[in-house]
């Protein structure tokens, strides 16, 4: 078996390469057996869904040829003989870089801090994933912190130099920990690439620290942040001025990089429709929102179990420690009203932008996990492409 970005693949006997740096794996993939027929289909989009990706390759037995590469193509062919029985015959071509001994490993960091109200410059910040080293950033060095998730403790980078595209290695096998990740269907499997089907009543966005979720019980979302070693939920409610919104109509990805995830959802109005985009980076602790109605009206997010928060204007935190000693927090980038249930409302407005989260320790939070610390950081949250270059 091997693995390719995201996806497990049973390789062939042969790998092929050229003096050009390039390397073609293929395979195949049969049911029933090792997979079943769903499996089989959804590992067909899955390796589609690879192309254009840089990603680690970690080859098994061929281990020697492990390292960083670029898919350049990738097809699959599905034969389903009457359904009892198939293969997917799957093909990858790839630019490969080099080992992970001798790659670094390039975030770039782009755009500008998020437009607010509130004369805000923000806080710009990085994670790779745990386990890189040799963080580099030229003579300006950025303080850290940790964060532990489920994928272990995870570095995060505060005050990154403008205009600098970090760079860091990182060995093969842990290239994936932290990632930012999509699941679908139930159990949740994860997906790769934009042209997944993902069921708009069985998805969760998240990376190991935060993770939503859709609610089946009364809600519009589930937000679960990893603190104290477990999953700690909080439930919250979109509203457009009808009640909170308790269904979805549908579910489609965006953005599906280890990077960041975004995932947007959608509900039908009478006219129109309302759209929810949903954002999380790989090692942050929020969960970003942006909602947009169709005609003007009121926008809101509010807690589905009303929670007493302290308003600081261009955020909210919850007064005091709950039982898992984490404080609830939510804001904006514009200006808006406090709910009473604890969260946001705007009125007279077709979109609004959002985050949500815990201060995780509440009252005896870290440093960069406090509650201000987590609005400059959504206020200034970088785009970030990663590319490979020779150190």
């Amino acid at each position: 078996m091997s693995v390719v970005g995201r996806v497990t693949l049973t390789d062939g006997f042969e790998v092929a390469e050229t003096g050009e740096q390039t390397l073609e794996l293929s395979g195949v993939e049969a049911y029933p057996g090792a997979l079943t027929r769903a499996e089989a289909v959804a590992r067909h989009i899955d390796i589609l869904g690879l192309r254009g990706s840089v990603v680690q390759v970690q080859l098994v037995p061929k281990s020697e040829r492990n390292g960083y590469a670029t898919v350049t193509s990738s097809s699959a062919t599905l034969r389903d003989y009457g359904g009892e029985s198939g293969i997917v015959e799957w093909k990858l071509s790839l630019l490969r870089h080099g080992a992970d001994s001798i790659i670094d490993l390039e975030s770039r960091l782009t755009g500008a801090v998020r437009a607010n109200d509130f004369s805000l410059a923000g806080e710009r910040w990085h994670a790779p994933p745990p386990g890189h080293y040799g963080y580099f950033t030229g003579s300006t060095i950025p303080s850290t912190m940790t964060r532990t998730g489920v994928d272990g403790v995870m570095t995060v980078y505060r005050g990154v130099p403008a205009g600098v595209s970090p760079r860091w290695g990182c060995a093969v096998a842990d290239y994936q920990r932290g990632r930012a990740r999509i699941l679908a269907g139930f159990p949740g499997r994860e997906v790769t690439g934009l042209d997944q089907q993902v069921p708009a009543s069985q998805w969760e966005i998240g990376n190991g620290l935060v993770r939503a979720s859709f609610l089946f019980t009364a809600g519009s979302l589930e937000v679960a942040s990893y603190t104290g070693g477990a999953w700690r939920p909080k439930v919250w409610n979109v509203d457009i001025g009808a009640g909170p919104i308790t269904s979805w109509d549908s579910a489609s990805i965006l953005r599906n990089d280890p990077e960041a995830c975004s995932l947007r959802l959608t509900d039908s109005r009478s006219p129109g429709r309302v759209a929810l985009d949903l954002t999380v980076r790989r090692g942050s602790r929020l969960i970003e929102g942006y909602l947009q109605r169709g005609d003007s009206g009121t926008i809101s997010v509010y807690l589905a179990t009303a929670e007493t928060m302290t308003n600081n204007t261009s955020y909210l935190v919850r007064s005091t420690d709950d039982a898992n000693s984490n404080r609830a927090t939510c804001g904006s980038a514009r200006t808006f009203t406090a709910h009473a249930n604890g969260g946001l409302t705007k009125t007279s407005v077709t979109a609004m932008d959002f985050y949500l989260g815990v201060v995780a320790g509440g009252a005896a939070a870290v440093s960069g996990d406090q509650a201000t610390n987590l609005r400059d950081q959504y206020i200034a949250a970088m785009p970030e492409t990663t590319g490979a270059v020779r150190r």
